[in-house]
Protein backbone atom coordinates (compact mmCIF):
# COMPACT_ATOMS: atom_id res chain seq x y z
CA UNK A 1 0.00 0.00 0.00
CA UNK A 2 1.25 3.12 -1.02
CA UNK A 3 0.24 6.06 1.42
CA UNK A 4 1.40 9.78 0.82
CA UNK A 5 3.65 11.51 3.54
CA UNK A 6 0.57 13.70 4.85
CA UNK A 7 -1.61 10.55 4.84
CA UNK A 8 0.82 8.75 7.29
CA UNK A 9 1.12 11.94 9.69
CA UNK A 10 -2.83 12.20 10.07
CA UNK A 11 -2.94 8.24 11.29
CA UNK A 12 0.21 8.56 13.61
CA UNK A 13 -1.58 11.50 14.67
CA UNK A 14 -4.95 9.47 15.05
CA UNK A 15 -3.02 6.62 16.70
CA UNK A 16 -1.94 7.83 19.25
CA UNK A 17 -4.91 10.01 20.00
CA UNK A 18 -6.84 6.95 20.38
CA UNK A 19 -4.25 5.12 22.35
CA UNK A 20 -4.73 8.43 25.25
CA UNK A 21 -8.56 9.54 24.79
CA UNK A 22 -9.79 6.02 22.55
CA UNK A 23 -10.71 8.37 19.66
CA UNK A 24 -9.98 11.46 17.99
CA UNK A 25 -11.47 14.88 17.13
CA UNK A 26 -10.86 16.75 14.44
CA UNK A 27 -10.26 19.63 16.81
CA UNK A 28 -7.08 17.44 18.55
CA UNK A 29 -5.50 16.45 15.00
CA UNK A 30 -5.64 19.45 13.90
CA UNK A 31 -3.77 21.55 16.90
CA UNK A 32 -1.73 18.58 17.41
CA UNK A 33 -0.63 18.42 13.46
CA UNK A 34 -0.38 22.62 13.40
CA UNK A 35 -3.20 22.27 10.62
CA UNK A 36 -6.49 23.95 10.25
CA UNK A 37 -9.72 21.86 10.71
CA UNK A 38 -11.14 22.39 7.62
CA UNK A 39 -7.72 20.68 6.16
CA UNK A 40 -8.17 18.06 8.20
CA UNK A 41 -11.89 17.53 7.25
CA UNK A 42 -10.00 16.68 3.88
CA UNK A 43 -7.66 14.66 4.76
CA UNK A 44 -10.26 12.46 7.18
CA UNK A 45 -12.58 12.17 3.54
CA UNK A 46 -9.43 11.02 1.54
CA UNK A 47 -9.15 8.51 4.62
CA UNK A 48 -12.18 7.18 4.63
CA UNK A 49 -12.22 6.63 1.14
CA UNK A 50 -9.55 4.25 1.56
CA UNK A 51 -10.86 2.57 4.40
CA UNK A 52 -8.57 3.55 7.00
CA UNK A 53 -10.30 5.45 9.28
CA UNK A 54 -14.77 5.48 10.09
CA UNK A 55 -16.49 8.84 11.48
CA UNK A 56 -19.47 9.58 11.29
CA UNK A 57 -20.64 13.39 10.33
CA UNK A 58 -19.18 15.66 12.76
CA UNK A 59 -18.11 12.63 15.24
CA UNK A 60 -15.17 11.40 16.42
CA UNK A 61 -12.67 9.84 14.30
CA UNK A 62 -11.65 5.91 14.82
CA UNK A 63 -9.08 3.50 12.94
CA UNK A 64 -10.30 0.86 10.80
CA UNK A 65 -8.30 -2.45 11.37
CA UNK A 66 -6.49 -1.54 8.68
CA UNK A 67 -5.84 1.92 9.56
CA UNK A 68 -4.69 0.29 12.81
CA UNK A 69 -2.34 -2.13 11.30
CA UNK A 70 -0.61 0.38 9.10
CA UNK A 71 -0.86 3.74 11.71
CA UNK A 72 0.97 0.99 14.28
CA UNK A 73 3.45 0.13 11.77
CA UNK A 74 4.20 4.18 11.15
CA UNK A 75 4.51 4.52 14.97
CA UNK A 76 6.63 1.94 15.87
CA UNK A 77 9.12 2.77 12.65
CA UNK A 78 8.58 6.81 14.06
CA UNK A 79 9.96 4.96 18.05
CA UNK A 80 12.23 3.18 16.50
CA UNK A 81 13.98 5.77 14.68
CA UNK A 82 14.27 8.25 17.41
CA UNK A 83 15.97 5.29 19.82
CA UNK A 84 18.58 5.19 16.92
CA UNK A 85 18.86 8.23 16.15
CA UNK A 86 19.23 9.14 20.99
CA UNK A 87 21.81 6.30 20.98
CA UNK A 88 23.72 6.01 17.71
CA UNK A 89 24.07 10.05 17.62
CA UNK A 90 23.26 11.40 21.06
CA UNK A 91 20.71 13.35 19.71
CA UNK A 92 18.28 14.74 22.53
CA UNK A 93 14.60 12.94 22.65
CA UNK A 94 13.10 16.24 20.73
CA UNK A 95 15.56 16.34 18.14
CA UNK A 96 15.92 12.94 17.36
CA UNK A 97 11.59 12.44 17.56
CA UNK A 98 12.02 15.68 15.15
CA UNK A 99 14.03 13.81 12.85
CA UNK A 100 12.52 10.75 13.12
CA UNK A 101 9.28 12.48 11.89
CA UNK A 102 10.85 13.37 8.76
CA UNK A 103 12.94 10.19 8.15
CA UNK A 104 10.35 7.52 8.98
CA UNK A 105 8.55 8.56 5.69
CA UNK A 106 11.72 7.92 3.30
CA UNK A 107 13.86 5.01 4.58
CA UNK A 108 14.00 1.43 2.92
CA UNK A 109 12.87 -1.18 4.48
CA UNK A 110 16.03 -2.48 4.53
CA UNK A 111 17.36 0.55 6.21
CA UNK A 112 14.63 0.05 9.08
CA UNK A 113 15.73 -3.75 9.50
CA UNK A 114 19.49 -2.35 9.80
CA UNK A 115 18.43 -0.32 12.24
CA UNK A 116 16.46 -2.55 14.24
CA UNK A 117 19.94 -4.95 14.42
CA UNK A 118 21.52 -2.31 15.49
CA UNK A 119 19.40 -1.59 18.41
CA UNK A 120 18.80 -5.19 18.97
CA UNK A 121 22.77 -5.78 18.99
CA UNK A 122 23.11 -3.18 21.86
CA UNK A 123 20.85 -4.44 24.69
Amino acid sequence: MNISESSEMYLETIYILEEIHGHAHVGDIAKRLGVTKPSVSKAMEQLKREDLISQDSYGPVTLTQKGKTVSKQIYRKHHLITRYLEKSLNLTHGEAAENACSMEHIITDAMMEAIERCLENEN
